[in-house]
């Protein structure tokens, strides 16, 4: 099979062993789409390694064909159109993974559409949901609003009754947020977020990509018994809390990664989006935001987009024809 290889830096579309055999309870799919997501940056730049015993190539999401089952998986037929969410190997002609990690294409979409569903729609409804633990109408503050994971945190805030507030880079990523469904936002280069997210009426969960220099600015806004969700640290890996505050507003810093979890876990959020996203999805209640695709042999193109922070939404690469 063809797939990325990381060269000098750069990044080749080569030919390369495909992986060998499944196991029981894996399926094997001819990748049609992968996503690309800021993690493969931080892979290709060598400061997020796969986990033990994962691919080494690019990719944490795919949409395709089923080409094979393992034995054991009866919820996949050979020929199925489905997504997957992985731990590495996406940017490939072909993946194997374990059946837990695997969605069927919601009703009505194609594969293009689905390739933009399984990293974004689980790190949101991981993060806001579980570990965020939201409440009943409870307020959410968004940084990287703009981003992949923050349009799509924007539609479930809205469609489950929770109030968010975004953080942006531009005048167009904001206004891009307000028609998705924010109530309202901060174009960061106005300035602290601080006193506009207090004049709101403060967070009770904020979801933070940017980690370094945002932290305290958090604890600021965070309402009492709030709670900061980590997922990223496009700001650095160090900032400063109060713990005074922390201890008297009972605030908590919860650190959350989704790619080191295991096929079970991945699959308990899985399940759950099938049961309370997918059917939404097929409605067209929501739908994921996509900005630009490119052929994965222009994933540089993509890439440098992407570091660039010019994407709005999910960036995707061709891969079945490119």
């Amino acid at each position: 099979m063809y797939a990325i290889a990381v060269e000098n830096e750069a990044l080749v579309w080569q030919e390369t062993e495909a992986p060998s055999g499944i196991a029981s309870d894996e399926v094997r799919i001819q990748v049609a789409w992968a996503g690309v997501n800021r993690a493969d940056l931080m892979q290709r730049a060598g400061q997020y390694p796969p986990p033990a015993g994962e691919s080494e190539i690019l990719g944490l999401e795919v949409s395709g064909t089923i080409l094979e089952v393992g034995r054991h998986v009866e919820r996949f037929q050979v020929g199925d159109p489905v997504c997957a969410l992985l731990a590495g190997g996406g940017y490939a002609e072909e993946v194997v993974v374990n059946a837990l990690q695997v969605l069927p294409v919601p009703e009505g979409y194609g594969l293009r559409e689905a390739a933009a569903l399984p990293e974004m729609f689980a790190t949101a409804w991981l993060n806001l949901f579980i570990e965020g633990n939201l409440k009943h109408k409870e307020r959410v503050l968004l940084h990287a609003g703009a981003s992949g994971i923050g349009t799509t945190a924007i539609q479930l805030c809205g469609l489950f009754g929770h109030p968010c507030f975004v953080t942006v880079g531009s005048q167009e990523k904001l206004d891009t947020c307000l028609r998705l469904g924010a109530d309202a936002g901060w174009n960061r280069h106005d300035g602290s977020f601080v006193d506009a997210v207090n004049e709101w009426g403060g967070a009770d969960m904020i979801l933070d990509p940017v980690g370094g220099g945002y932290l305290s600015g958090n604890q600021q806004v965070l309402n009492q018994d709030g709670r900061m969700v980590l997922i990223g640290l496009m700001g650095g890996r160090m900032d400063e809390l109060d713990l005074g505050r922390m201890l008297m507003k009972r605030q908590r810093l919860i650190g959350s990664t989704l790619r080191s979890r295991s096929p079970k876990g991945k699959g308990m959020v899985l399940d759950a989006l099938y049961v309370h996203v997918w059917p939404r999805l097929a409605r067209g209640e929501i739908r994921p935001h996509i900005d630009k695709s490119w052929p994965i042999q222009d994933a540089e193109a993509a890439h440098a987009y992407v570091q660039n922070n010019a994407s709005t939404g999910k960036v995707l690469l061709a891969v079945s024809g490119a």
